[in-house]
């Protein structure tokens, strides 16, 4: 009974390591490369890949290839609104030590997706709200998610989404945005310089241990987010970010365990 048991969570670590792989290679693949990629032999990834598509969790195109299956929407829907709300006392502690708007956002696939907001006590709408989707280059939580990403895989993310510009300032070519990224890697922290919303600033830090690619983030006018403000609010989001790491670890454990 152990054997079988030991032998039936090999296969669903196995399972959930493809549909990962299939993620990371942007939704659609072929057996070969996930064999490649994971070290499986082929008649073991198309037995568990037959039955994720009987499933519907993969489905498998016209090219034989396999795209990741449209179950897949409703579990990570849920589970990031879970998430947000979750993480909702935390983007509160931000709101209450730096008088900013707080978000928290996720990487899905090629776009950033805002999972969780507290808005600041001043009154002023912004772009960001829970449930909008973007393209990660115009934004701070983009821009540190996407710093903790090979930079290859950044290229060829720019080359599928393009790099519209929502203002004049917006980076919209890939070799500064791979600069930009480099600067960001070395700073610990993300700045959106008015380049989603004229005239809004943005600071964002990645959360480190994140089941998915998440990160936090305050918004707010570039008047009050100003330089000597940024040096007094970016240790305020790591102290926060590795709060949410924290508890995203013991989660983990008590869940594992």
């Amino acid at each position: 009974m152990s054997a079988d048991r030991a032998g039936g969570v090999q296969s669903l670590e196995r399972a959930f390591d493809l549909l990962e792989r299939m993620a990371d290679a942007g939704g659609e693949v072929g057996l070969s490369e996930l064999s490649a990629s994971s070290g499986l032999p082929l008649p073991t990834i198309h037995r568990l890949m037959r039955t994720l598509l009987a499933s519907g969790y993969v489905r498998q195109q016209a090219n034989r290839r396999y795209a990741l299956g449209p179950r897949l929407i409703r579990l990570g829907e849920t589970a990031s609104r879970l998430l947000g709300t979750w993480a909702r006392p935390y983007l509160a502690e931000l709101v209450e030590a730096t008088g900013e708007t707080a978000n928290m956002a996720l990487l899905d696939g090629d776009e950033v997706v805002y999972v969780a907001q507290v808005p600041s006590r001043h009154s002023m709408r912004m772009f960001t709200e829970v449930g909008r989707r973007v393209l990660p280059h115009s934004t701070g939580v983009g821009k540190a998610l996407l710093a903790q990403v090979p930079p290859a895989q950044v290229r060829a993310l720019l080359a599928r989404t393009g790099m519209p510009a929502a203002t004049e300032r917006t980076i919209t070519e890939p070799d500064a945005f791979l600069a930009e990224l480099e600067r960001i890697r070395l700073a610990g922290y993300a700045v959106d310089d008015g380049e989603q919303e004229a005239g809004v600033r943005c600071l964002a830090v990645s959360v480190p241990g994140s089941p998915t690619a998440a990160a936090i983030s305050i918004s707010g006018p570039a008047g009050r987010v100003t330089e000597a403000a940024t040096e007094k609010i970016v240790p305020v989001l790591h102290g926060v970010a590795g709060e949410l790491a924290q508890a995203l670890s013991s989660a983990s454990a008590s869940t594992g365990g």
